[in-house]
C-alpha cells in the first residue's frame, strides 16, 4: 500500500520534470493498473517505443490518401454533421475546437473559429493529422481508441511534453456491427480551462458520439422501424432495427449489452417478441400470428368486417370462420 500510495504521489507531482514524473510512475507497476492515464504512460513507452522529453514531429497523411479514409466514412461524415455544427457552437467561445477522426487516429475534420485555426494547426491538431496513441503517446483521440471508451487527458496527462499545453476531450464512436469507427474530440489551449468547464465539456463530447452514433444507426436502417430500449445511461443510443417480419436485423452496440447480444459482430436476426421478452403477452405459434393479422386488420378497417376481410385478401365467410375459431367474435 505504501509503494501504491507514494507512486500516486509522484504521478500528481508538478514539481518534477515532465519525463521523469512519467518514467518513475511507469516503473513502480502498481500505478498502471489503476489509473488509465499511467496505464496510457505505460504503452507509449513499452509498447511505441516513445519517450517523453522527445517531441515527434506529427505524422500527416497525404490528401489521396485523406481522401481515402474520408470516401470510408463518407456516411458517418455526413450524419455527424449537425451534431458537430451544433457542437462547435457550444464550444468555440470558450477557445475550443472540435476534430472528428477515424478508427486510427487519424484527423478527418477540424472545425473552429478562424481566429483559432492556425494556432491549432501550429499544435499539429489539423485535417490528416495522426493522433494515435502510437504517434503521439496519450493523449484524448489515441487513448480513447486504445480504452474503447472517452477520456479526457488534461495538460501534463500527456505523454509527450510538447503536448502539455493541450486539454483533450474524445469520446468513441461505434458504427452499426459494434466496432469502433470513429472518435470525435474538443481540444483545448488555455490554461484557464477550470474543473467545472472540463466537465460540461466532456459531458458535451458524449453526448454528440451518442447522437452520431444513433443517426448513423437510423441512417443505415433507413425504412425500418426503429426501436428505443431503456437504459440507465442516457448518452449511449439503445437502438434496435426492425423489419417488416418483426425480426431484429440491427442493434446498437448497447443495446446488444442490455439484450446480451454479442457486442462486435454481424448481427443475426431475431424475432422482436423473443428479444423484447413479450413471448408470453404476444405468443407464439401460428395461431397467435394469426389473431395478430386478423386484429390489425379490423383495426384497419374500423370494425368493418367486410373490409377487413378484403385487406387479408380472403372470402367474408372465411374471414368469419377463421375469426370465430380464435375467439375473435362473440356467438
Amino acid at each position: 500500500m505504501r509503494i501504491t500510495f507514494g507512486m500516486a504521489r509522484i504521478e500528481n507531482d508538478k514539481t518534477l520534470p515532465h519525463a521523469e514524473r512519467i518514467l518513475t510512475t511507469i516503473e513502480s507497476g502498481a500505478a498502471a493498473a489503476k489509473s488509465m492515464v499511467v496505464a496510457s504512460w505505460a504503452r507509449s513507452v513499452n509498447v511505441h517505443g516513445l519517450a517523453p522529453d522527445l517531441s515527434p514531429s506529427v505524422q500527416r497523411w497525404s490528401e489521396s490518401d485523406l481522401s481515402e479514409r474520408r470516401d470510408r466514412m463518407s456516411r458517418m461524415l455526413h450524419v455527424s454533421q449537425p451534431t458537430v455544427e451544433r457542437l462547435l457552437g457550444m464550444v468555440s467561445l470558450a477557445g475550443c475546437a472540435v476534430f472528428l477522426c477515424d478508427k486510427d487516429g487519424v484527423i478527418l475534420e477540424s472545425h473552429s473559429t478562424s481566429n483559432d485555426r492556425d494556432h491549432f494547426e501550429k499544435v499539429g491538431l489539423g485535417r490528416g493529422a495522426d493522433w494515435s496513441e502510437g504517434a503521439q503517446g496519450t493523449n484524448g483521440i489515441g487513448t480513447c481508441i486504445a480504452e474503447g471508451r472517452a477520456v479526457s487527458i488534461h495538460q501534463d496527462q500527456h505523454f509527450i511534453a510538447s503536448n502539455t499545453p493541450l486539454h483533450c476531450m474524445g469520446a468513441p464512436i461505434f458504427d452499426v456491427e459494434g466496432n469502433l469507427a470513429a472518435v470525435i474530440d474538443i481540444s483545448a489551449c488555455r490554461s484557464d480551462l477550470n474543473g467545472a468547464m472540463s466537465t460540461l465539456i466532456s459531458q458535451a463530447v458524449n453526448d454528440a458520439a451518442g447522437q452520431i452514433e444513433a443517426d448513423n444507426f437510423c441512417d443505415v436502417f433507413s425504412g425500418m422501424r426503429i426501436l428505443k430500449g431503456n437504459s440507465d445511461n442516457r448518452r449511449t443510443p439503445v437502438l434496435l432495427a426492425v423489419n417488416s417480419d418483426d425480426l431484429v436485423i440491427g442493434a446498437t452496440r448497447a443495446a446488444r449489452r442490455l439484450y446480451g447480444l454479442p457486442t462486435r459482430e454481424a448481427f443475426t436476426p431475431k424475432p422482436t417478441a423473443d428479444l423484447l421478452g413479450e413471448q408470453e403477452v404476444r405468443g407464439i405459434g401460428l395461431d397467435n400470428a394469426e389473431r395478430r393479422e386478423i386484429n390489425r386488420a379490423i383495426a384497419r378497417a374500423k370494425g368493418n368486417m367486410s373490409e377487413a376481410a378484403r385487406l387479408l385478401g380472403v372470402s367474408r365467410a372465411t374471414f368469419y370462420r377463421r375469426a370465430k375459431k380464435l375467439g375473435l367474435l362473440n356467438g
